[in-house]
């Protein structure tokens, strides 16, 4: 593994399509490419195909809810 994929950004923990299963035996899966693997789905896309995954979409953040410390006032 290069330190390409370090730079490049791409890692599963950060993809909207990553998820956790309940099988012990494949751990990790990814909905937009469809499996499940022992392995973080973007290191079995680089092993496969020597590139980086082109499915990654980063994660969004969810919206913040409005301060509620004393003395904030909202209208």
């Amino acid at each position: 593994m290069t330190g390409e994929s370090a730079t490049s950004g791409v890692h599963c923990h950060n993809c909207r399509h990553f998820y956790i299963t309940w099988d012990e035996r494949f751990p990790y899966g990814c909905e937009a490419l469809g499996f499940k693997g022992r392995f973080l789905p973007c290191l079995s896309v680089r092993n496969a195909s020597g590139f980086s995954c082109l499915y990654f979409e980063p994660k969004t953040a969810p919206p913040r809810p409005p301060s509620t410390l004393p003395g904030t006032i909202i209208c």
